[in-house]
């Protein structure tokens, strides 16, 4: 996977996770941030391997369906953007955050 799209991914988690299900959140982040194997994180939840390549294309496809509906990446895109003060663009990230 490349690093953009990688990265992309984990911003959308980061805005969306709350949203997401206990274990989609640990699939996801034993994936995406302990780095382990798929063949790994079936071992440490005692599923297949299929089992949980398709928990990680929904949990994606879910973070893209979230994004598509709500927009906050592209609207924090859009306030970093903004010509003003950086303290004052990370105010209004963090409420759109909250």
């Amino acid at each position: 996977m490349e690093n953009n799209k990688r990265e992309e991914i984990i911003s959308l988690y980061d805005l969306y996770y709350n949203l997401l299900t206990d274990k989609q959140r640990d699939y996801f982040e034993e994936y995406y941030f302990s780095d382990l194997s798929i063949s790994e994180i079936a071992i440490n939840f005692d599923i297949s391997r299929n089992g949980v390549h398709d928990q990680l294309k929904r949990v994606v496809a879910n973070l893209y369906s979230f994004e598509e509906k709500l927009g906050l990446l592209k609207k924090i895109e859009k306030i970093n953007n903004l010509e003003i003060d950086d303290n004052i663009k990370s105010e209004i990230i963090d409420i759109i955050k909250e």
